[in-house]
């Protein structure tokens, strides 16, 4: 029965890996699709009001309770890793630093997490995993190195993204920390409520919170929303639970690579002559922190403690 149940949460983890590739790296299309049609600040406000006012009725309807700490950690993690990040990245890109270099900058995440993740949460990586780390990193410099170049950004630019994966980074590690109890949807509802209420009111503050009449920005919002939010965040909140903050920074590695399909399917947009070699790479940096050394001995698990 242990053997069967070991299977189970193996197939389980590796389609959750799969489904946060791809979900993750949707965010970028969808901003690209939206960006064609309003400014990024509106784009993120109506996608978080469409997420928000269905998850707080479901939610009152659940009977949900929340105690004030609960609130607390989520009014945090909701701030870091969603309004913070998000912020620093938009920002970056509208004010012309490089897509490319955006996500040189956001790959540095699992790096950084691996760092703190040790002392705080005993999840020290080993040898093995320090070289995938490293080696997923090339990988994501060689997919964007024709990014890489004077985009025209003013130098304290590129500040913003960088803001923005130190807010993710430092959500990441506390929700890992923390370890909350309440369960995704508990999670989500009050984290997606606070970027909701964040957004609204950086859009009016700009005079940008109408949105355009086209159904080209509902498309685009639809998209974000159904892919990005629900399925993007929502697999990140539970893999996170799942197998750790190193583990699961790391999967962001492939996001680039994912990207470039994406973008090849949706607009016709030819990969780069490195984009295939560097995906390799990244995987393989992927592969060595991911797929554990083999056990010699393996303790039998008691059926009872299974089912949990």
């Amino acid at each position: 029965m242990w053997l069967s149940v070991r299977v189970r949460s193996t197939r389980s983890d590796a389609l959750g890996a799969a489904a946060l590739v791809v979900f993750w790296s949707s965010g970028f299309v969808g901003a690209e699709l939206g960006t064609r049609y309003a400014a990024a600040d509106t784009l993120l406000a109506w996608r978080y009001v469409v997420v928000a006012v269905p998850l707080v009725a479901l939610a009152v309807a659940c009977r949900t309770r929340y105690d004030g700490r609960a609130l607390g950690r989520h009014g945090t993690l909701g701030l870091l890793c969603q309004c913070v990040y998000l912020s620093g990245v938009f920002g970056g890109v509208e004010l012309g630093v490089p897509a490319g270099t955006t996500a040189l900058i956001a790959a540095a995440q699992p790096l950084l997490v691996a760092a703190v993740a040790g002392p705080l949460l005993g999840e020290r990586p080993t040898v093995r995993q320090w070289w995938g780390l490293a080696i997923g990193l090339t990988g994501v410099g060689v997919v964007v190195s024709g990014d890489i170049g004077s985009g025209g950004a003013p130098a304290w630019a590129y500040l913003l993204p960088v803001g923005g994966v130190l807010a993710l980074s430092a959500g990441t590690v506390l929700q890992r920390r923390w370890r909350p109890a309440e369960t995704l949807l508990a999670s989500l509802t009050v984290q997606t409520t606070v970027a909701c209420v964040f957004f609204l009111a950086a859009a009016a503050a700009a005079g940008r919170l109408q949105p355009p009449a086209g159904a080209g920005f509902w498309w685009a919002v639809a998209w974000l929303v159904i892919l990005s939010t629900a399925g993007g965040y929502g697999t990140y909140l539970l893999m996170l639970r799942r197998v750790g903050a190193t583990r699961v920074s790391t999967l962001l590695y492939l996001t680039p690579p994912a990207t470039m399909v994406w973008a090849w399917l949706m607009f016709a947009e030819t990969p780069g002559p490195l984009a295939v070699p560097g995906g390799l790479v990244c995987a393989l940096g992927v592969a060595l922190v991911l797929v554990g050394p083999r056990r010699r001995k393996t303790t039998t698990v008691p059926a009872a403690e299974a089912a949990r």
